[in-house]
């Protein structure tokens, strides 16, 4: 029994999927000159429907990135995710970044570009395409993919509250 629930946990842990999608040195100007430090950005998902974005400054970088991954799995969130796409197009905002995702059909796979593309691979669509309209700032772009994500709706209870169909494409792999 042991043997078996320990193969879970590896599994478990071997589906997780944390990226660093940014390494930047910062200052602080203090009265003495500048500090130096460094941020990291990490996204961390379980590819099965929830993701997370971290934010880590440290004076050295694997200590960053190590806070990063901290932070990215304590603010990690579900989402809607129906047989690897959305149920709809969501966009999201975030500063000056818009995210358009839209559905796809089956072997699409995962259109988008920077941390757009990383957020969506984590959270674990397979069929999606996405744009990038505004600043192009990665984190603001992965923040308002976040957003966007967040705003798609439970499938099952919208086909129940309208009594209209599925799209074809997201009723084909429910067998």
């Amino acid at each position: 029994m042991q043997d078996q629930s320990s193969n879970q946990d590896n599994k478990n842990q071997n589906t997780t999927l944390e990226k660093v999608i940014q390494i930047d040195r910062v200052n602080k100007v203090v009265s003495g000159g500048k500090r130096m430090a460094f941020r990291a950005v990490v996204i961390s998902g379980d590819q099965n429907g929830s993701v997370g974005i971290g934010l880590g400054k440290s004076k050295e970088v694997p200590v960053a990135i190590r806070k990063a991954v901290e932070r990215a799995k304590k603010v990690k969130r579900s989402f809607n995710v129906v047989n690897g796409t959305l149920p709809h197009v969501v966009v999201g905002k975030f500063g000056a970044s818009r995210v358009i995702i839209k559905p796809a059909r089956p072997g699409t796979g995962v259109i988008a570009g920077g941390s757009v593309r990383i957020v969506l691979e984590a959270l674990g669509l397979k069929n999606v395409v996405a744009k990038v309209l505004g600043s192009s700032n990665s984190i603001n772009c992965a923040r308002a993919a976040l957003n966007a994500l967040g705003l798609s709706k439970n499938l099952e209870e919208e086909v129940r509250l309208r009594g209209k169909q599925l799209p074809v494409f997201i009723n084909e792999n429910k067998n």
